[in-house]
C-alpha cells in the first residue's frame, strides 16, 4: 500500500513537472492532494504541495521576500484565478524561475466549479477567526473549514522564517468586482492599525497599473486585513476589473500585473516610478451601510459602477425605518449590492482623500 502511495505521488509530480496543471488537478482530482508532499524543480527550487490550491515554491538561493498571492476567494471571479494558474504552471515548467518564497492560494475551489462567489457563506467575511463564529443553528461549512485552512497556511509560511532576518512580507489577494468600475482596476488597501500608509507600496500597485486605492478606515474580516493585523504583512485586497466568466477575460487587460507579479517574485528589478500624488486617486471610506431590513433598496441604476459619484444630499438607498443619503458632494458608491444577507455590508460610500 505504502508503495502505491509513493508511486502515486511521483505520478503526480511528474504530471505537475510536465504540464503545469496543478489547479486543474486540484479541481478535478483533489484526492491527489490529501497528504502534502514536496519536491525540486532542478536544483533551484523547492515545491511544497501542502492541499489542493494551496503551493510553496522556496528558491534555495538567498531571497528577502514572503510573497503571498491569492486568488478565488470568491469561485467565480475568474481573471485573477487565470493569472494565478498560469504563473503556476509557468513555474512548475520551468519557464521562469522564482527567486522569492511564494506562496499561491486557490481559494474556493468547490465555488469555482458551480461559477459562483461561493457556495454557501461569502469566504471573504470569515476571516481572523470570523470562520468560528457560527449563529445560533448555524453548522460549520466549507467555506469555513477553508478559510481557517488559509489562515493557518499563511501564518505558517510567514513565521516559517526568522523574524530576525528582516524580510518583507506581501499579500495580494486578487479579486474582480461585481460590477464595472469607473476606475478598472483599484486596490483596498486594509486598515493599518496606527501604522503609516506606505507609498512603495503604492508604487508597486502602480507598475501593476492599478492607480486607485481605498483606504479602509476600520477593521474587518477580509483575508487581505487578516494578514496586515495578524501577521504584520503588507496586504491588498486587489480588484482587477469585472466578473467573467472563465476563457472570456482579455488577459491583455492584465500584462503589466503580469509582468509585475513575475518581476517581484523573480527579484527583477521592478523599474517603479517616484510616487507623485498626481498619479493616483486616493480615496477614505466615509460611510458603512450594512442592510437591516429584507427591503433593502439601492436607489441607483443597477449598471451604476464603482466609483460612480452623487450630489450631497443624494437618496442612495433605504429600507424601512431609515434612509441612506450623501453627505458630502461628491461622494462615491463602492460594492453595491442589495443582495447580501441582513446585517451584513451593502454599500460603501468613499471620498477623496490624500496620503
Amino acid at each position: 500500500m505504502q508503495n502505491t502511495s509513493k508511486t502515486s505521488v511521483q505520478n503526480t509530480i511528474e504530471m505537475l513537472k510536465q504540464q503545469g496543471n496543478f489547479l486543474t488537478l486540484s479541481r478535478t482530482q483533489p484526492s491527489l492532494f490529501d497528504t502534502s508532499f514536496q519536491f525540486f524543480i532542478d536544483a533551484h527550487t523547492r515545491v511544497n504541495v501542502l492541499a489542493e490550491g494551496i503551493i510553496i515554491f522556496e528558491t534555495i538561493a538567498q531571497s528577502d521576500k514572503d510573497i503571498v498571492i491569492s486568488c478565488g476567494v470568491h469561485g467565480n471571479e475568474t481573471a485573477p484565478i487565470e493569472i494565478c494558474d498560469d504563473l503556476v504552471r509557468r513555474i512548475l515548467m520551468g519557464e521562469i524561475v522564482v527567486k522569492q518564497r511564494v506562496l499561491f492560494l486557490f481559494g474556493n475551489l468547490p465555488a469555482m466549479d458551480i461559477a459562483q462567489r461561493f457556495t454557501e457563506e461569502n469566504m471573504n467575511r470569515l476571516f481572523s477567526g470570523e470562520h468560528q463564529n457560527l449563529a445560533a443553528g448555524q453548522q460549520m461549512n466549507d467555506e469555513r473549514r477553508r478559510a481557517k485552512q488559509l489562515e493557518d497556511v499563511v501564518r505558517n509560511f510567514y513565521l516559517a522564517m526568522p523574524a530576525e532576518q528582516n524580510r518583507c512580507r506581501f499579500h495580494y489577494d486578487l479579486h474582480t468586482a461585481i460590477r464595472a468600475s469607473k476606475n478598472d482596476k483599484f486596490a483596498v488597501y486594509p486598515f493599518q492599525n496606527g501604522k503609516a500608509w506606505d507609498k512603495y507600496q503604492l508604487q508597486i500597485l502602480l507598475a501593476c497599473g492599478v492607480n486607485t486605492i481605498l483606504l479602509s478606515g476600520s477593521p474587518t474580516t477580509t483575508f487581505s486585513y487578516y494578514s496586515v493585523n495578524e501577521l504584520n504583512a503588507n496586504a491588498f485586497t486587489v480588484e482587477l476589473g469585472k466578473v467573467m466568466p472563465f476563457g472570456q477575460n482579455n488577459m491583455d487587460n492584465f500584462s503589466q500585473v503580469v509582468t509585475t507579479l513575475t518581476k517581484l517574485i523573480c527579484a527583477e528589478d521592478l523599474m517603479l516610478k517616484d510616487y507623485n500624488d498626481a498619479d493616483f486617486l486616493i480615496y477614505e471610506v466615509n460611510q458603512v451601510i450594512n442592510k437591516q431590513q429584507a427591503d433593502f433598496t439601492l436607489n441607483f441604476a443597477p449598471d451604476a459602477p464603482n466609483f460612480s459619484d452623487f450630489p450631497k444630499e443624494h437618496l442612495l438607498a433605504h429600507e424601512t425605518g431609515c434612509e441612506y443619503r450623501a453627505q458630502f458632494e461628491g461622494e462615491a458608491i463602492v460594492f453595491p449590492n442589495a443582495d447580501v444577507e441582513i446585517g451584513q455590508r451593502a454599500l460603501l460610500t468613499v471620498i477623496p482623500t490624500h496620503i
